[in-house]
């Protein structure tokens, strides 16, 4: 009887709104931002202000709600996009670190198969030199540049295994050709350095992938 003659009750207002992944529905969904305004009430009306309410998302499907925090977690349709973007972005690497990209056809068509395989489906080796030349005119630093900022973005969000897969990628390229390079390993160190893969184990997985290449 007591809580139908007083309690507290929230007015929520809608801030913002977009797509995001709901953990509740497992995939993309709408979402609502929220804000929220706490009032005592008596008998159903409000009287007294007790505050503000913390924001919090809401999921327009299942109603579900969630703390702002949610929104880090990249949608689906994101995460699929920072992944294609980080092959890419180590095939060019691989390429560019294989010396005279003329010389290297096996490497030029393991990253064009790499490549396609990410989702890239049109990809040709004539694009990729044209890109490789492109970023390989700006030196070294620049090309270690666009690796860590392609797979930092991307790390936090994958498993272990999947950011080892990442970097065996880069490996089976290196390979096409033939033992490590120098600048082949130097590279994948700095792949597995920004896939938060510590050198043991970007040591450990490099030698596997050369005795089965």
């Amino acid at each position: 009887m007591h809580s139908r003659v007083a309690g507290v009750r929230t007015a929520w207002r809608v801030e913002d709104d977009g797509d995001f992944f709901c953990a509740s529905c497992g995939g993309d969904r709408c979402y609502q931002r929220l804000s929220g305004r706490r009032r005592l009430t008596l008998l159903g009306l409000p009287v007294l202000p007790r505050g503000a309410a913390e924001p919090v998302v809401e999921c327009v499907a299942c109603r579900g709600r969630f703390p702002l925090a949610v929104l880090r977690q990249p949608t689906t349709t994101r995460l699929t996009a920072l992944l294609r973007d980080a092959v890419h972005t180590v095939a060019l690497a691989m390429l560019a670190t294989a010396g005279n990209p003329d010389a290297a056809v096996p490497v030029r068509r393991g990253a064009v198969e790499a490549v396609r395989a990410a989702g890239f489906a049109d990809c040709t080796e004539e694009r990729l030199l044209t890109l490789r030349a492109a970023l390989g005119a700006f030196g070294p630093e620049q090309v270690e540049h666009e690796v860590r900022r392609a797979l930092s973005a991307l790390a936090p969000h994958l498993a272990g295994q999947g950011r080892e897969s990442l970097l065996l990628h880069g490996a089976r390229i290196a390979l096409t050709d033939g033992p490590y390079r120098t600048s082949e390993l130097a590279m994948l160190s700095i792949v597995g350095e920004a896939l938060r893969i510590g050198p043991v184990d970007t040591e450990r997985l490099l030698a596997t992938a050369a005795l089965s290449a």
